[in-house]
């Protein structure tokens, strides 16, 4: 589908969730989800759960999305349906949190797998891509959308051709129980399996990235179902593959605890050397996830610019339309996370603090309903139960964090605060700066 100068395709948009969402979780989680769990029943049922969750998230996105048909995500989906108020706060947790912790944990495990195959320094290789990306992203449409196709398709063949040959070559195959045994039952309801899909949770974040983009995607009322919906379904399904190569390929013992599980599945399969080009290949597929999360975080920025006067200057564009100083801002942010942070807290961090930003989102559903939707708008497949299934997944998990994980846990909570103190802050600028009325 062609793409016009000011406007990405539905390819494109569905290239930009399906980059969004596969990246650094699929290829590092798994090692801290063996630390508690040993059943590879669970373990993959724990990738299920996880992609109905996002499944239902994304359905109710595309409502979302349809009703109210303004950049943004769930910066533009509070404000409309709460109070300004809470999509200040969402647009700040996106802002400092749920783009730029992710983009730097790609960019993390882009450097750390270079870094083990080629020997290149880890920190330095992440943040040249940051960068060398973030002035792609700034030219133009044409040039964005192009990097971010040609990626995504790229990544897609790759996994693919990954899962093909570890299967073809791997000569000592581990056992992998599609069926559940004795003790199952109580793993699927224990505290480790809810903590354990605080990291599943993670490798699926992204589901929502069109819905940042949707005043330059052509017809969104029409598309945005589509893009979500089948994005979503892709990425699932190459998770379930991914990660029963995984366990197919490599003891569990091995990779307990490890973050390159990449590596070490094709090291076990192809041995050192072959591990090595696999550790290059898997590096490469990190491109477009930091790619995509370059063009879809700051459009966040971008409409808070438009709507808060003591953000102004995050609005600006250049002669394409395109946001470059929020698309600047936002990688510096990620450069800084690069620089400063450890990788599983900045994970369960974030995760957390998106968690409760998505939650809202969905919740608002119900809100919209009863205020009474455009009638043309999309409507949730499976409403109240695909919106409550996800609320009561992503409720459940945001429970166990604050219990097991409670410094990440208060660490989203204070973001959060410091957002709603910022946003009293900005109004109150507001209000002293406002011409008087005339007489």
């Amino acid at each position: 589908m062609l793409m016009s100068s000011t406007r990405f395709s539905v390819s494109t948009a569905m290239a930009i969730v399906i980059a969004n969402m596969i990246g650094t979780g699929v290829f590092t989680s798994l090692g801290f989800q063996l630390v508690d769990i040993q059943s590879t029943f669970v373990l993959l049922m724990l990738w299920l759960v996880g992609g109905v969750t996002a499944l239902c998230g994304a359905l109710t996105y595309a409502e979302l999305g349809s009703s109210l048909p303004r950049s943004g995500g769930e910066y533009n989906f509070l404000s409309e349906i709460y109070h300004p108020g809470a999509g200040f706060i969402s647009g700040w947790i996106s802002a400092t949190v749920g783009f730029a912790a992710p983009t730097a944990l790609a960019a993390m495990t882009f450097g750390a797998y270079l870094e083990a195959s080629v020997g290149f320094s880890a920190t330095f290789m992440a943040c040249a891509l940051v960068i060398l990306l973030t002035g792609a992203h700034a030219l133009s449409h044409a040039a964005s959308g192009g990097v971010q196709t040609v990626f995504t398709i790229l990544k897609v063949l790759l996994i693919l051709v990954f899962v093909s040959l570890v299967s073809l070559v791997v000569t000592d195959p581990q056992p992998v129980r599609l069926l559940p045994a004795a003790g199952d039952g109580e793993l699927l309801l224990s505290g480790a399996f809810a903590v354990s899909l605080i990291y599943v949770n993670y490798a699926y974040t992204g589901w929502n990235a069109a819905t940042y983009i949707i005043n330059e995607v052509d017809n969104p009322r029409k598309n945005m179902p589509l893009i979500l919906f089948t994005g979503t379904f892709v990425v699932m399904l190459l998770y379930l593959m991914l990660n029963y190569t995984f366990l197919h390929t490599a003891p569990m013992d091995t990779m307990t605890g490890k973050i390159e599980i990449g590596v070490i599945v094709a090291e076990s399969a192809f041995g050192t050397t072959g591990g090595m080009i696999m550790g290059v290949v898997l590096a490469t597929l990190l491109i477009s996830t930091v790619s995509a999360m370059i063009i879809a975080g700051p459009r966040v920025l971008q409409v808070i610019g438009e709507d808060f006067r003591l953000f102004r200057f995050l609005s600006r564009k250049n002669s394409n339309q395109i946001p470059t100083v929020a698309i600047v801002i936002q990688s510096a942010l990620t450069l800084a996370f690069i620089l400063t942070s450890t990788f599983e807290s900045v994970l369960v961090f974030s995760g957390f603090v998106m968690g409760v930003n998505t939650f809202f989102a969905v919740a608002g559903v119900f809100v919209l309903r009863r205020r009474g939707a455009p009638a043309d708008a999309y409507k949730t497949w499976g409403y109240p139960v695909t919106p409550l299934v996800f609320l009561g997944l992503m409720a459940w998990t945001l429970f166990y964090i604050l219990m097991n994980r409670p410094e990440e846990g208060v660490a989203g909570l204070i973001i959060i605060g410091v957002g709603a103190l910022l946003y009293v802050v900005s109004e109150r600028l507001n209000r002293g700066s406002d011409p008087a009325p005339s007489e």
